[in-house]
């Protein structure tokens, strides 16, 4: 006999939710596969103009590619410029 058991993941409202969200690297546009150990997701806070934090922040995650090469601190500024100036893809 074959038993099919099929996992299915609920919440507290009873629906059925995914076991695994993929995320994107936002340097790359690379889908972060789960096993990818080396990633990261930053959440960079946002600031006035007297240092004071807003309660707003902008999550950008690294896939362990780009860290593993080296770039991760470039990559993560020229994403924080581009943000700046509203070049940011999805906005």
């Amino acid at each position: 006999f074959f038993l099919e058991f099929v996992v299915k993941m609920q919440n507290a409202s009873g629906s059925t939710v995914d076991l695994y969200i993929p995320r994107k690297c936002s340097a790359t546009n690379r889908l972060i596969q789960a096993k990818d150990h080396g990633s990261v997701q930053i959440n960079v806070a946002h600031v006035d103009s007297q240092g004071t934090y807003t309660g707003a922040y902008t999550t950008l995650a690294m896939c362990g590619f780009v860290r593993q090469n080296g770039a991760g601190d470039a990559a993560l500024t020229r994403l924080w410029d581009e943000k700046q100036r509203g070049e940011l893809r999805g906005q």
